[in-house]
């Protein structure tokens, strides 16, 4: 083997072996590549509800199992992992109420408030219920979650 063969050669092993090394050093944590919501509703329930989602017309506002697009203009929370921040008689008691706001206020335009779903049957409130309730965020995003929520409700920076 030539001098300049050898160098090469060498070269080649130290390009691997720094490799190994950085990998080695730069360890991500395995929730990094996790998407971290999901849901525990039985398919049934999700069927439903995302039938009621579609017909009134809620993702026009929310978005929901997407990336936020961009372009939206209505700063309306996100309803992955609303579950890990409301329980399922607060999303029943805010679906039914006649004024949303009354609940939970709104800093948006009255054009683009929540509006009340009380018309729905209530069999129909029960179900969007559930199914928001079962929209979990796994345990290490889930102050990324509140503070998402936090921002698009108030418009503030969010603080522990």
């Amino acid at each position: 083997m030539k001098r300049g063969e050898k160098v090469v050669l060498a070269l080649i092993g130290l390009v691997i072996v720094a490799g190994v090394v950085r990998s080695e050093l730069h360890v991500e944590e395995k929730h990094d590549r996790e998407i971290p919501f999901y849901s525990t509703a039985a398919p049934d329930v999700a069927r439903t509800a995302m039938d009621i989602y579609r017909s009134n017309g809620c993702k026009s506002c929310h978005t929901l199992w997407t990336l936020q697009d961009m372009l939206q203009f209505v700063p309306a929370p996100m309803l992955d992992g609303i579950g890990s921040l409301r329980t399922e008689a607060w999303l029943y008691d805010y679906l039914s109420s006649p004024n949303p706001q009354g609940i939970l206020p709104s800093r948006l335009k009255k054009q683009y408030q929540m509006p009340s779903y009380a018309i729905l049957p209530e069999n129909q409130r029960h179900v969007m219920a559930q199914y928001l309730a079962s929209l979990k965020v796994k345990d290490w995003y889930l102050e990324q979650t509140r503070k998402a929520e936090y921002e698009k409700l108030t418009g503030l920076e969010y603080k522990k």
